[in-house]
């Protein structure tokens, strides 16, 4: 296997949710930003767009909506957009009709441009020997984020992004073994779940050894729990989110 910098940072990654009261510096902001600017486009759309969140009634509001403590405390809070209301105003004020702008396959151009902008992001921050956490949280109460955020038609909330000086040192969390995820040329469909065995018995040791009065079961107890259990959440109200934000609206 090949190491280099780049490589080792990524094999190395961890989440973090505890940070230091330090932001982020002029330089920072602007590296990233100027990372998130330079990432690969469909079709040239660049149809992404980030927000800095620094007001702190805002940010305390986030951290309601998502549910997380560290969510805009210390570190800097980023949301990562989906943003095709820029493109549509450009024909609208050049005198042409909306085009293709509602349809699922350009929310989804728009969507593969924020998420790779995310990662882009996420490895510059690694680099700069920060750190940070993926908040999927903030689509938990997409109505009130949308309010909270004050997004026009057009745009909705990806992820989002907490960033800063490490305050911890997690363990690495086991990931699958490559046979079961990494496939060439055709997917496997015999699939058993018996070969998840040994992985679940080392994901529980990680759970024991991080906290071992909170316990936490193995991989195919969670994905068979609660997570994936039939029950309703707010979260249900995305693709109705969407349609009101003018997204999606081909799909039936």
């Amino acid at each position: 296997m090949i190491h280099n910098p780049t490589i080792d940072a990524q094999l190395n990654h961890r989440s973090i949710r505890k940070f230091k009261d330090i932001t982020l510096n002029q330089e920072q902001l602007a590296t990233l930003y100027t990372v998130f600017s330079r990432t690969a486009t469909s079709m040239f759309m660049q149809n992404a767009s980030l927000l800095h969140i620094t007001d702190e009634a805002k940010k305390k509001k986030i951290q309601e909506l998502c549910g997380q403590n560290y969510v805009g405390a210390e570190g800097d809070l980023f949301i990562f957009i989906v943003d095709l209301y820029r493109n549509q105003q450009i024909r609208t004020q050049l005198n042409k009709d909306d085009g293709r702008v509602h349809t699922t396959d350009i929310f989804f151009q728009a969507m593969e441009d924020t998420l790779l902008a995310f990662q882009n992001v996420a490895n510059a921050v690694e680099s700069m020997n920060l750190g940070y956490v993926p908040l999927g949280t903030i689509n938990d109460h997409p109505l009130q984020m949308l309010e909270t955020l004050d997004l026009p038609k057009l745009t909705f909330p990806v992820l989002g992004m907490q960033v800063g000086v490490a305050d911890q040192e997690p363990q690495l969390k086991p990931r699958l073994p490559l046979k079961f995820t990494c496939f060439e040329n055709s997917y496997p469909k015999d699939f058993d779940v018996k070969d998840l065995k040994d992985y679940d018995q080392v994901v529980t040791t990680y759970y024991d050894l991080r906290d071992s009065n909170r316990r936490i079961d193995s991989f195919t107890k969670q994905i068979t729990g609660a997570k994936l259990n039939n029950h309703e959440t707010d979260r249900d109200q995305l693709v109705e989110e969407l349609h009101k934000q003018g997204l999606c609206l081909d799909w039936k």
